[in-house]
């Protein structure tokens, strides 16, 4: 049996539904879990990684750990995540961890990542480690203005990054869970190629059939509105990438195509597939 946390979320309802199509036995965990969050057959079970407890039934009988930490992951205790998930017998272990954990090991903005990485490697379980770097999904975040003036504002207009489609990595994330093969690999996922936001907001426009206006913001001004919703240390972290990636952050990984055969979906086409959302 495989658990998987954040199963609600744009990387775990991908992967519920992969797992369950390979004709897995899945229990998915969220903290407000509901039976139409998923495919027929799968456990949906409430647990939240912020009251390890909580994990103690649900792990139960598993074999393996989908482990995803929401946001930077603040308040949360890797050690006692990992030590529930060692009594309960759990033989495999793959965590959602971020780019930025490795490549930008003195921003604080992925110190909790980077903690649970180091807490999962010597926890005894074999592991595996997934690095996204940014998410097409993040888009979501234009929908609003999209619908309501045709119009996308991020900063740094021009400079592209290979984000990736986060049913990509909810597959990829299938079958490392499946195959231990892939343990004690850390894996960078990449999309096919970089992609700039202006580059993303007429991608958009192209999916809904007409313009969608580009208005660059300042850091400033980005910063701000990155208040609403994230703590102030990921939004400077993520700045700093979105603004001045490493060359490491610009390259495209070839794990998706290796592991899934094929090559990671373009932003077009996850546009494409979630055009209602900006209609």
């Amino acid at each position: 049996m495989i658990v998987v946390t954040g199963a609600t979320g744009n990387v775990g309802r991908p992967l519920v539904r992969a797992l369950a199509a390979a004709g897995e036995q899945v229990t998915a965990v969220s903290r407000r879990p509901s039976a139409a969050d998923g495919p027929e057959g799968v456990r949906f079970r409430r647990a939240d990684l912020a009251e390890p407890e909580t994990l103690r039934p649900v792990l139960d009988g598993a074999d393996a750990l989908f482990l995803l930490v929401a946001g930077a992951g603040e308040d949360l205790k890797p050690h006692d995540i990992l030590d529930l998930a060692r009594t309960a017998g759990v033989g495999r272990v793959v965590l959602l961890s971020s780019q930025g954990a490795g490549g930008r090991p003195e921003n604080p903005s992925h110190s909790r990542l980077r903690a649970f990485e180091d807490a999962l490697r010597q926890s005894g379980p074999a592991w595996t480690i997934l690095r996204p770097g940014g998410f097409h999904s993040n888009a979501f975040l234009w929908a609003e203005a999209v619908r309501s003036q045709r119009t996308v504002s991020a900063p740094f207009g021009d400079v592209a990054l290979p984000d990736i489609d986060p049913s990509d990595i909810g597959e990829v994330a299938a079958v490392v869970l499946r195959d231990g093969a892939h343990a004690g690999r850390t894996y960078e996922l990449t999309g096919p190629s970089a992609i700039s936001p202006r580059e993303r907001a007429q991608a958009i426009g192209d999916a809904l059939g007409t313009p969608v206006r580009f208005v660059e913001q300042s850091r400033e001004e980005a910063r701000a509105h990155m208040m609403r919703f994230m703590p102030g240390p990921v939004i400077d972290g993520t700045l700093d990438i979105l603004g001045a990636p490493s060359e490491a952050e610009q390259r495209v990984s070839p794990v998706v195509e290796q592991i899934l055969g094929r090559s990671p979906r373009t932003f077009a086409e996850w546009a494409r597939r979630n055009v209602s959302a900006f209609e």
